[in-house]
């Protein structure tokens, strides 16, 4: 049985966030895969370690059922996703797509996997820690197996973005307000600054430049 908190969350925000964060985190997987002109084999591979991923390691640190393995549907999306894709014009996806399909992916996804560990009983810090987690690691299998440089490796807003999101979805649920309110207001904000990053290349001072 589910934690209170976690019940309503199901029924209200988690649902449409966490479908997001699996389809755009699998498009961005399979993306990924399709600019090296792989088969679909390698797309669906992509798809699905970069959607689970995150939320997998989120699972097994704060001790829930890993969520694609009790729920046959997101594994489903993720290879839906894929195929897609697979299927579909080069035309039709631009060569900024990837990165814009991350970015939803990150914001929907860091709040999603903070929720999630507040409702288990995590601390909140902690918390904000498994959002991160849950926004950043599919990304960063799927750069190293694509041997691309790892998005930790990067000064650009990406993990603050997911830190941010994660962050203050924790702080608006503690000042009381409603979860869903709370979860679609920190999704937008960790989106705005991942946009803005990208559109005007904002990123923290490297070690030495200061």
């Amino acid at each position: 049985m589910l934690p209170a908190p976690l019940a309503a969350f199901t029924q209200t925000a988690g649902p449409l966030l966490d479908l997001a964060g699996l389809g755009v985190f699998a498009a961005s997987g399979a993306l990924r895969a399709a600019e090296r002109g792989q088969t679909i084999v390698t797309l669906c591979f992509f798809a699905l370690i970069t959607g689970v991923g995150g939320g997998t390691l989120r699972d097994l640190l704060i001790g829930a059922p890993v969520f694609w393995v009790q729920d046959s549907r997101a594994a489903a999306v993720c290879l839906a996703v894929a195929f897609v894709i697979y299927v579909t014009p080069v035309r039709w996806w631009s060569a900024t797509a990837l990165v814009w399909f991350d970015a939803l992916g990150l914001a929907a996804y860091a709040v999603y996997g903070a929720q999630k560990a507040l409702s288990f009983g995590v601390p909140a810090v902690p918390a904000v820690v498994m959002g991160v987690i849950t926004a950043s690691v599919g990304g960063i299998i799927r750069d190293v197996l694509a041997a691309e440089p790892s998005i930790l490796m990067r000064p650009e807003l990406y993990v603050t973005a997911a830190a941010l999101a994660a962050g203050l979805h924790v702080l608006l649920v503690a000042l009381g307000l409603p979860i869903a309110l709370a979860a679609g207001l920190a999704a937008l904000a960790g989106f705005g600054l991942r946009a803005a990053a990208i559109h005007w290349r904002l990123a923290l001072p490297a070690y030495g430049t200061r």
